[in-house]
This record gives C-alpha cells, structure tokens and sequence, in this order.
C-alpha cells in the first residue's frame, strides 16, 4: 500500500515561486513509477498538470498547456519524495494540489481514474 502526502502549500504573490513537496511511502515502484501532479480549484474539474514517468534509469516530465514552461517536476530519493515547483505563478494556478501515484506498467495515463493512489492535497492561493 502506498501513502501519499503534501507539503508546501501556500499564498504567494504573482511572479514569486512555489515549491511543492509529495512524499510517499510504503510499497513504492521506484523502477517502474508514475507520479503525478493535479489540481483542483474550487467548482472545477480535477486537472492534470504534469507527470514523471519512470521506467528504470529513464525518466521524463510532461506538462499540462496552462504549466509547461513554468513549472518542473523532479523527484529524490528514489523518487519516494516527488517536487514540484511553480515559477511564476498566476493567480489561476489557485487550486488544490494533489499527487498521485501508480505503477508503471506501460502507460501513464493524464487522466485521475487512472491513478492509485493520493494524497489529501495541499492549497495553494496566488495574487496579484
């Protein structure tokens, strides 16, 4: 069973940056792993913002539209402790920020259903 919880939530004013933190423990596919960040602002849909994609020594990132540019993802130690770090951010970049976790097994998917595992999400308010 994997756990998942953020960390690094907070107000911050436009143009400043952000880092948010995932750790995760328990059974962890660090060979094989997808972490992924999402959104979600009050009314809205959850929203995909990027992903690591891990599959042994080979790793990348993608990124959502509205963040690619802007934010990066990386991940330590094994990738157990994902980041992800918002520079620049804009006031509708103002949501909760939730990862989320699965094993790798030849996709990973932008989508939320297809994700395991999650953490409870930590706020992050940005303005002008």
């Amino acid at each position: 069973q994997v756990r998942l919880m953020e960390s690094g939530g907070d107000s911050v004013q436009t143009g400043g940056s952000l880092r948010l933190s995932c750790s995760a423990s328990g059974n962890i596919w660090r060979s094989h792993i997808c972490m992924a960040w999402f959104r979600q602002a009050p009314g809205k849909e959850r929203e995909w913002v990027g992903t690591l994609d891990r599959v042994f020594e080979v790793r990348s990132t993608r990124f959502s539209d509205a963040v690619r540019g802007r934010f990066t993802i990386d991940g330590d130690r094994g990738d157990s402790t994902l980041f992800l770090e918002m520079n620049g951010p804009r006031p509708q970049d103002t949501a909760t920020y939730y990862c989320a976790t699965r094993r790798h097994d030849g996709h990973c998917p932008d989508d939320a259903s297809g994700f395991d595992a999650w953490g409870q999400g930590t706020q992050v308010v940005v303005s002008a």
